[in-house]
């Protein structure tokens, strides 16, 4: 797709979320404005350390964007990190990425409501000292990063670095100059491309992130990493522990695989809705299962559907729109103790206990393992 294209794409759906705004923003001659809600905030994460956040801007020059290939591939990375520092919260979203994402929603809410969640995460933080252990993640299709900010802020109060990945044209992105809506999704993709483009992406985070000169690379502990997203991109960090001997371990959030039969060497978590335990609803899960040959659970989580383990999930019940039975909190809460739980586990070689069988204070979690 040439350059024109695209910018007929951009002009377009810029053109959209511009009457989106202008309808919100009418009201009736003489009416009086509502008095405007608080703010929503991302429950706290439960670690004990203080979270930093920092925005990177990544550009491969020695790849094509897969869907402009007269570009350079662009990323937007997010860093989650234990940090000394106070200070002001970074925002949840640019105000651009939220009236696209909200108009890509379809949904009523003013288009800057994801620009006001408030964070936990302290802006122009700098990293404790000492090597951390890396979790990267990649969002699901069509979604922001910022999609899971609740789950990264937790995994850096307990001592980790986190790396959000924004793959450009795949979600709406704030670069520097410009933001883009997920043209790509005009495209309408096939899995198995997104999944290895993704892949590619996480690795080349990792490259930079390490690499000589990197201001990233004395607060990386290279011998553990670990890749792991939501939808496609869990099916992307499937793809990249494969592909990739840097990354120790993977776990995928309800995404569908797309190259489940080939064989993956080391542990690998899936955690998601039952119909992924239903025959003939997805069966990937069951072919990319008999291709694990190291530790491995298979984790279905009742009273929850696609979104659940995303931000979504407190976010959607704060605008009055449930996702799914369990309450948006809890299953937020559930998300962070199992993923938590596996990188504990895998990075750092503590005991998980949350990971040996049903639990008491989690009985929505039901261990499949088929």
């Amino acid at each position: 797709m040439q350059r024109s294209t695209r910018r007929a794409l951009v002009g377009a759906a810029a053109a959209v979320v511009a009457a989106g705004v202008g309808a919100a923003g009418l009201t009736a001659a003489g009416a009086e404005e509502p008095a405007p809600a608080a703010p929503y905030a991302l429950p706290e994460p439960t670690g004990g350390h203080t979270v930093g956040t920092e925005v990177l801007h990544l550009v491969d020059e020695d790849r094509a964007d897969p869907w402009f290939p007269d570009e350079d591939r662009q990323l937007m990375v997010t860093m989650w990190f234990p940090t000394d520092d106070s200070g002001e919260t970074a925002p949840y979203m640019t105000a651009e990425e939220s009236a696209l994402f909200i108009d890509q929603l379809g949904d009523p809410a003013p288009s800057d409501y994801f620009a006001t969640v408030e964070t936990n995460s302290v802006a122009g933080a700098d990293p404790i000292r000492g090597k951390l252990p890396l979790v990267v993640l990649s969002p699901g299709w069509s979604f922001p990063r910022a999609t899971l900010t609740g789950l990264a802020e937790e995994l850096a109060s307990h001592g980790y670095a986190v790396a959000a990945v924004g793959h450009n044209y795949e979600s709406p992105l704030s670069l520097p100059g410009e933001t883009n809506p997920c043209l790509a999704c005009e495209l309408d993709p096939d899995g198995p491309t997104v999944a290895a483009t993704r892949a590619d992406d996480l690795s080349f985070v990792v490259d930079e992130l390490t690499a000589r000169g990197s201001e990233w690379r004395r607060h990386i502990d290279r011998g553990d990493i670990m890749a792991g997203g939501h939808s496609m991109g869990g099916a992307s960090a499937h793809v990249a522990v494969q592909e990739d001997e840097r990354f120790d371990a993977g776990f995928n959030l309800d995404g569908s695989m797309h190259d489940e039969v080939a064989p993956v060497d080391v542990p690998f978590l899936l955690l998601g809705n039952a119909e992924n335990a239903v025959p003939g609803a997805d069966d990937s899960w069951t072919s990319a299962w008999a291709q694990m040959n190291d530790w491995k659970r298979w984790i279905r989580v009742e009273q929850t559907t696609h979104s659940s383990f995303t931000d979504l999930a407190p976010l959607a019940k704060d605008l009055g729109i449930p996702l799914q039975e369990m309450d948006g909190e809890r299953a937020l809460d559930l998300t962070r103790a199992y993923v938590l739980a596996f990188a504990d586990q895998e990075l750092r070689g503590d005991d998980a206990p949350l990971l040996d069988g049903p639990s008491t204070d989690w009985p929505e979690a039901v261990f499949h393992n088929p």
